[in-house]
């Protein structure tokens, strides 16, 4: 199924959730209102003709200029061999997206590790909470105004092999 049939299914049966469509990047995405994201994850999940069965990626990336973060999700059918990448854009100073960890349960790890890297919350998480920096760490690694502190705990953060 191309991505423009794609759009048009999700946006028939999600109406103004589904906000718009860039059939002309290399890999074409469909951006989502935060508050559909949930329902139209399942009707891409659970539509005959998209059956979407998993959820392949997760990640986010900060527009920092723009003032949001974007959640991107790869969809993948192995029923129909195709693929859907879904966007959602939130806020940087309130970054929040409904988890969509109900519809595949491998968006726990990949939503935790997006709220540690990029401080999105995703509301209705089980188990919301760092992954892979410490708990005690102050700040988002992967924002563009993220500086990373000369030392943690009295240890060097500096990469000497890099300043060579």
């Amino acid at each position: 199924m191309t991505a423009s049939a794609v759009y048009e299914r999700l946006k028939a049966r999600c109406g103004e959730g589904v906000v718009s469509v860039d059939l002309d990047a290399k890999d074409p995405w469909i951006l989502v209102a935060p508050g559909a994201l949930v329902d139209v994850c399942l009707q891409a999940r659970d539509d005959a003709e998209l059956r979407c069965e998993a959820l392949s990626n997760l990640t986010g990336v900060d527009y920092k200029t723009q003032g949001w973060i974007e959640v991107v999700y790869h969809l993948y059918s192995y029923t129909h061999r195709h693929y859907v990448i879904l966007k959602v854009r939130t806020p940087r100073d309130a970054a929040e997206v409904p988890s969509v960890e109900g519809v595949w349960k491998a968006a726990n790890w990949l939503e935790r590790e997006v709220y540690d890297l990029l401080g999105v919350t995703f509301t209705g998480h089980s188990d919301l909470r760092r992954l892979l920096m410490p708990e005690d760490w102050i700040g988002y690694p992967l924002r563009k105004d993220f500086v990373e502190p000369e030392e943690y705990h009295g240890i060097s953060t500096r990469r000497e092999s890099l300043l060579r």
